[in-house]
């Protein structure tokens, strides 16, 4: 029964929307606005043959790594600069200056810097994600309870352990809402970039149809995009509820009493 529950609710309204579609397409004759029948035929036949390794695939290890290497980078530089008080007054200001820097725009830089390749894709991907990995890093240490902080510290856990047992704990709930927000950017600025300089993949693709006028492989490519978005955060949310086994509970706990 719960099962079923869960798979109403994940099902539901996206059901509910389909059929809305359909009924509102019934005897229409619009060329940009194809019917769901039609839209799912041409998904299987554009997308379920070799594009899947010339332009799917692509994308998707493209934005793996671009995303992965924006992690990493952002919670080791956010743990570093949130550590250290002088360091993060001194950053402050220049990570203000670039995060507010639009990542599109780079795009024509980089590709002077770095020519048309999958390095620079993956640099646009990098320099988009980083930003909420970061900032939410550095505020997540800099939250951590100051009792537990002078625990540690009259207990004798310095270095590692201490990043690994209080600070990692800590700013794991604030890490993780940069990561969530940081998948949505990486998807969005990978479409970008091979929308501006690329021979393959989804964004390429994508506009490919749109200046061709092929109208319901347009559509199926955003089906396609939207179908990676979903896979990505339900693999997410599965991810966080494993690390975050204890804020989870604590909060099942604190919701009860």
């Amino acid at each position: 029964m719960r099962i079923a529950k869960s798979f109403l609710y994940v099902l539901g309204l996206p059901a509910l929307l389909v059929l809305i579609w359909w009924l509102s397409t019934l005897g229409a004759t619009s060329f940009f606005v194809p019917t769901p029948g039609t839209l799912a035929s041409t998904f299987g036949k554009t997308w379920f043959g070799d594009r899947i390794f010339t332009d799917v695939l692509p994308s998707i290890l493209r934005l793996l790594a671009g995303v992965s290497a924006a992690i990493i980078l952002g919670i080791l530089a956010g743990l570093l600069i949130g550590s250290i008080p002088w360091l993060r007054a001194l950053t402050e200001p220049v990570l203000e200056f670039f995060r507010a820097v639009p990542p599109p725009v780079l795009v024509p830089v980089l590709m002077l810097l770095m020519g048309i390749s999958d390095s620079m894709k993956v640099v646009v991907i990098i320099s988009g994600c980083i930003w909420p990995v970061l900032l939410n890093t550095i505020e997540g240490v800099r939250a951590i309870d100051g009792v537990l902080s002078d625990s540690a510290h009259t207990y004798g856990i310095g270095g590692w352990a201490r990043v690994r047992y209080l600070v990692l704990p800590s700013a794991g709930p604030q890490i993780l809402a940069g990561v969530r927000q940081c998948l949505s950017i990486g998807l969005i600025l990978m479409v970008i970039s091979e929308m501006f300089a690329s021979s393959s993949g989804l964004g390429f693709t994508i506009v490919q149809f749109q200046r061709s006028f092929a109208v319901p492989e347009m559509w199926s490519g955003i089906v396609i995009l939207g179908l990676i978005g979903v896979a990505m955060s339900f693999i997410f949310q599965f991810t966080e509820r494993r690390i975050l086994r204890w804020y989870y509970g604590l909060r099942e706990v604190e919701n009860a009493v």
